[in-house]
């Protein structure tokens, strides 16, 4: 069957109805937005429907729903089940937006709005894949079932136990995601681990009340002191984190991890140029493809207190916070870093201040090995379709989900990307470039007919 004529005959209708989805605004953080996320589920279900599958289903959670679907005419081959998101990151700030989020525009080769990349035009393209077949040739090479959820931008917080309570309805031999990018432009890549997430805050308190630096400087403890001196703890001069037992679980990279890691090492010259930098920062002994692929941090996301308005004021703050965030490889369980974190943070305050950590998030790392035939098959798909074999890589980012979805369901994750790390996901004049919006329809046809 000639897919390539098939898909750009069909083009403009297929990108016409991708826009359509991409206009509904589906801001899961946003409780003015939740009619708004429900519109999008509704579109998405009903799309399925048009596409060929059936038992399309929108499960109401606590949250924003889940919408599932399946076509399982395929006895004795295997199951893949497709996971996406349809809810988006708001869109601030509008102003430096060129085009308006949710009114969707091609300019230049790329297609602009918020959830063109992330994720609405990546899950589209397994639904226009699997339509194609069925138009095509009636019947599909392999049973397949969609889940999609209305609530990764926001942690997923509803989807593991939607996952626990309907293992029989979601088995599969593999999931199959698309939610992650190529190494570059013509340079296809597939994930292999994904760090894992804990998040807390940290409030520092000293006096009952600001007092004049004047009157009290010098003789009684500053907040703001306090939390500097409390967090440069936590890492020593060659960026290692300090804190006792924080690399417990943490494998050290093998001469084959070094090796894999160089083939998406880019130029870090260049990136320095790039971020106006002049020095890249991290644990010594990494270059920095292993530092944000491989190793664990702990970054300050925010630090703030005392006086932040315009000129001067000349007070001793009372309290002082910190957001931290911490990104986590191997075998480090989420729970047992923010405990120490804790137990670090309560036995560094300085005299005179009351330190109080409140924990967040939590999420483990994701790794799978690269010689995972089904791996294989999909880089196989790539090179058919993009003409070079793709890269094996292991990204600093966090998808919590995609680690439960392997261990509930005891099924191999394929994490097949088809965005550009430079498309400005979760930033204004976030898009997606149509070079891989046509190759990305082609690569998920040819990887199914291979599995």
């Amino acid at each position: 069957m000639d897919y390539k004529a098939y898909f750009q005959t069909h083009r403009d209708q297929h990108l016409n109805e991708l826009k359509e989805w991409l206009s509904i605004p589906s801001i899961s953080a946003l409780s003015e937005h939740k009619p708004d996320v429900k519109r999008a589920a509704e579109w998405l279900a009903e799309t399925l429907k048009k596409a060929g599958l059936e038992n399309v289903k929108i499960h109401e959670t606590n949250g924003h729903p889940i919408v599932y679907a399946d076509h399982l005419h395929a006895p004795g081959q295997p199951t893949v089940l497709v996971y996406g998101h349809y809810d988006v990151q708001p869109v601030d700030p509008l102003n430096l937006w060129d085009t308006p989020p949710f009114e969707p525009a091609e300019r230049d080769g790329k297609l602009y709005a918020r959830g063109a990349t992330d994720d609405k035009g990546q899950i589209f393209l397994h639904i226009k894949a699997v339509e194609a077949i069925l138009q095509q040739e009636k019947q599909l090479p392999v049973n397949i079932k969609f889940c999609v959820e209305g609530e990764e931008e926001v942690g997923s917080p509803n989807l593991p136990k939607f996952l626990e309570a309907q293992q029989e309805l979601l088995k599969a031999d593999a999931v199959l995601i698309s939610d992650t990018s190529l190494l570059e432009k013509g340079k296809p890549a597939i994930c292999t681990g994904l760090r894992g997430l804990c998040s807390l805050e940290v409030h520092v308190h000293t006096a009952n009340t600001d007092l004049h630096s004047g009157s009290y400087g010098g003789g009684v403890p500053n907040a703001l002191h306090a939390m500097v001196s409390l967090l440069d703890s936590l890492h020593d001069a060659k960026g290692r984190v300090t804190v006792e037992g924080f690399y417990e679980g943490v494998p050290e990279l093998t001469e084959a991890d070094h090796a894999e890691f160089a083939k998406q090492s880019g130029d870090e010259n260049k990136l320095k140029r790039d971020l106006g930098l002049d020095e890249l920062y991290g644990e010594e002994g990494y270059t920095f493809a292993e530092r944000t692929g491989a190793r664990p941090t702990l970054e300050l996301n925010g630090v703030y207190g005392g006086f932040q308005g315009e000129g001067s004021k000349t007070v001793i703050p009372k309290e002082a916070h910190a957001k931290i965030t911490c990104r986590l490889v191997g075998h480090q369980d989420p729970q047992d870093i923010l405990n120490k974190i804790e137990k670090h943070i309560y036995s560094h305050v300085p005299t005179g201040a009351k330190a109080t950590v409140i924990q967040f998030e939590k999420g483990n790392a994701f790794t799978i090995d690269p010689s995972t035939p089904i791996l294989q098959k999909a880089a196989e798909a790539y090179e058919e379709v993009y003409g070079t074999r793709p890269v094996f890589t292991r990204d600093g980012g966090s998808i919590p989900i995609v680690e439960t979805f392997s261990r509930v369901l005891a099924a191999p994750v394929v994490c097949m990307g088809f965005g550009l790390p430079d498309e400005n996901l979760h930033a204004p004049n976030e898009h997606f470039n149509l070079e891989n919006f046509d190759l990305g329809l082609l690569t998920i046809v040819d990887f199914l007919k291979r599995v």
